[in-house]
């Protein structure tokens, strides 16, 4: 009888492996080596999600893209020359205002803690206490010099960032003129038996990362405008600084209603201490945010991602880590496009192509 011998190839999964990690490994080095690059490609990616929908409206009537694009940005310009006017002196204000007071608020909370411990009273246990504030009271000067330099550091990265400002229309415009175009070339690399199933998964992807975004802008300016005109009512210290780090916290989940808090309750203390300002300070971010929550969101998020909490938690931790604001404002849109992802791949409908 005769035998046939067979010979098995060994895998070389152990290979595979090692050049997938050096595969990231390189990648993650390129991205922080060219994190203003990326940065700026990043920025000009969701400008270009947030315009698109207007150019397809201008498309369906009618309008070429090309005619389309130069009427938005002739429409962008204007707007451009009325935020930088009027809205960047107003905002260069405030921060000013609020460098030129950090000062006066270190010498303030060195003050209190020298007054804790003289009320401290003399029983057991005082003596670890005490220590604790003189302790916290000796750390205030670090960091008020931490505080500077962070203040600093971050002007200094708003200039630095001003090339991002100006390249960022060019990107913008020639990403949405040649959109479709990249769209075709992706597609013609796709494997032909999985081209219909990889385009459906980007559409849906496409419809949950954009709907997001515009969605997330919209509800963060309304927060932003909501809150500095609470503040300039309460006549709270710094509003326009308070409104735009409120807006800006909203989009952190679940967390960023406390943290947007936190400005405006320190200001109110700082100027009137009394129990009575910061509970109205309090009382107007409470319903500000179940505005936002059960009104706003409502109606500018059609569709919800529908995400474990924990999972958005380990995304906006890990994604904020690696890629700073850029990984909190993507960690849910990534999120979903796993989801949507593996919820095909969990169904079989990669197995049936």
């Amino acid at each position: 009888m005769e035998q046939t011998h067979h010979t098995h190839t060994p895998r070389n999964d152990y290979g595979r492996l090692i050049a997938t990690i050096l595969i990231f490994c390189l990648l993650a080095a390129a991205g922080y080596a060219l994190q203003h690059t990326i940065s700026c490609f990043l920025l000009s990616w969701v400008i270009a999600y947030l315009l698109d929908p207007i150019l397809l409206a201008a498309e369906e009537r009618g309008v070429k893209r090309l005619y389309g694009l130069a009427l938005l940005y002739v429409i962008l310009g204007f707007l451009s020359v009325f935020f930088l006017t009027i809205m960047v002196p107003a905002a260069t204000i405030s921060w000013n205002s609020f460098i030129r007071d950090l000062p006066l608020y270190i010498q303030k909370i060195k003050q209190i803690s020298l007054e804790w411990e003289n009320r401290l009273p003399d029983r057991y246990g005082s003596d670890e206490i005490q220590w604790l504030i003189e302790k916290a009271a000796g750390n205030v000067d670090a960091a008020a010099e931490k505080t500077g330099a962070w203040a600093y550091g971050f002007g200094t990265r708003i200039f630095f960032n001003l090339f991002n400002v100006v390249l960022s229309p060019i990107l913008v415009f020639f990403m949405l003129y040649y959109k479709q175009v990249v769209v075709d070339t992706i597609a013609s690399w796709l494997p032909e038996g999985r081209r219909e199933l990889i385009l459906g998964i980007g559409q849906e992807v496409n419809s949950s990362i954009g709907g997001y975004l515009r969605g997330q802008v919209v509800v963060s300016i309304i927060v932003a405008v909501l809150a500095t005109a609470a503040l300039f009512v309460l006549d709270i210290p710094h509003p326009i600084f308070c409104g735009v780090f409120a807006g800006a916290a909203s989009i952190l989940p679940f967390i960023g209603v406390f943290i947007a808090t936190l400005p405006a309750l320190f200001f109110a203390w700082f100027k009137y201490q009394t129990v009575a300002a910061m509970t109205q300070t309090g009382i107007v971010f409470a319903v500000i945010y179940f505005f936002e929550g059960y009104i706003i969101k409502p109606l500018v998020f059609k569709e919800a991602m529908n995400l474990n909490p924990l999972v958005t938690i380990i995304m906006v931790m890990a994604l904020g880590e690696t890629l700073g604001f850029w990984g909190i404002l993507l960690a849910l849109p990534i999120a979903s496009a796993i989801k949507i992802t593996w919820a095909h791949f969990v169904n079989g409908d990669f197995k049936q192509h």
